[in-house]
């Protein structure tokens, strides 16, 4: 169904899309390509949410020579009118003669109208073409639209035998600082960094991207049930707050709400954050990635709640020994079938630690 140079202008539109890895939220990285007689006349990618869509920007790109090409996109073109109008509209206004889909949008405003409009033109459509590639690169989106729930990315560091600090809470540092630099690399492609008051209280990190060239700082998330975060506390410099909670103090809200916090409410029954009701909630925010990174607590309770899609482990070449502080607070064991089951999606060595990324199996 597909040639060998259908599946390289396919490659180069993922590329493309790459590039607005970190910029694109709350919408989904596009890349397009426009060829013909196996030679690229335009191309263009996603930037920015409310500015042109990649279908738009190769248009422009291949001006006239657009006429009877084929537009190699990564995602279904839109059909509807957003920010922008439907890049249906303009493929079919610029007489593209074929496009190639290598996924369906999985916005239920989209979900194969676009394509359909396509053909009901007059124009050739193919979807599927390096699917695979192109939901990856768009897993939180993905996630966000099929789940109602954004994409969960748990991140920690910790000794080779799996220890995160020292009993007396020291943790700084455990990794090299190419493995934080690594690190600050994924937050700045999530849209919200969560943690949980446990690591507020005992590190007071700021939460935010540093050393990684950023045009903006993903949203802070923290989980507070008791609303103990300090008015001191870092966390509440820079970048918009959530201070997600069980119980509300008036007094102290009003204090936070002054320092620029937000504070959301969402108890479950046992009297603390619904962890699940959260996720939810970022999803209606257009929330479609989160970058986990707290304490032994809020790890096992998410773990717990099936809410982990991905762990990201950085593991240093050092023993800490068994009176330390671990990775997830989990219900003990009695046989080894309950075991959580992970594969490995891609591991390496970052400095000198290991880099370990992996799913559910």
């Amino acid at each position: 169904m597909f040639s060998a140079v259908d599946h390289a202008f396919m490659a180069q539109a993922l590329r493309l899309a790459e590039r607005g890895l970190l910029t694109t939220t709350p919408n989904p990285r596009v890349g397009c390509v426009l060829a013909k007689e196996g030679v690229i006349v335009g191309e263009g990618w996603h930037e920015r949410a409310g500015e042109a869509h990649a279908e738009v920007r190769a248009l422009v790109a291949a001006g006239t020579a657009s006429r009877g090409a084929t537009a190699y996109v990564t995602l279904e073109p839109c059909s509807h009118f957003g920010k922008t109008p439907p890049c249906a509209d303009a493929l079919m206004a610029a007489g593209v003669a074929r496009v190639v889909a290598a996924m369906a949008d999985p916005n239920p405003q989209v979900a194969g109208r676009g394509l359909e409009k396509l053909r009901a033109a007059g124009i050739e459509t193919a979807c599927g073409l390096m699917e695979a590639q192109a939901r990856e690169l768009n897993i939180g989106f993905v996630s966000r639209m099929e789940r109602g729930r954004p994409w969960l990315r748990l991140k920690a560091a910790a000794s080779l035998d799996g220890k995160t600090a020292l009993n007396n809470g020291q943790s700084q540092w455990i990794t090299s600082p190419e493995a934080r630099q690594d690190g600050h690399r994924w937050r700045a492609r999530a849209c919200a960094i969560l943690t949980g008051i446990g690591t507020i209280k005992s590190d007071d990190p700021q939460l935010n991207v540093r050393n990684v060239e950023t045009t903006r700082q993903p949203l802070k998330v923290v989980v507070d049930s008791r609303m103990q975060l300090p008015l001191t506390a870092r966390v509440l410099e820079g970048a918009p707050l959530l201070l997600a909670v069980a119980q509300e103090d008036s007094g102290k809200a009003a204090e936070l709400r002054a320092r620029g916090a937000e504070i959301l409410s969402q108890p479950n029954a046992e009297g603390k954050v619904d962890l699940l009701a959260l996720l939810q909630e970022l999803a209606k925010r257009g929330i479609n990635e989160v970058h986990v990174e707290g304490g032994a607590g809020l790890n096992g309770a998410l773990l717990q709640g099936g809410l982990v899609d991905e762990l990201l482990l950085y593991l240093a070449p050092c023993l800490i020994g068994n009176v330390a502080q671990g990775l997830f607070a989990l219900p003990e064991l009695e046989k080894l079938d309950g075991k959580r089951n992970l594969k490995v999606t891609d591991l390496r060595q970052i400095g000198s630690d290991l880099r370990v990324l992996a799913r559910f199996a």
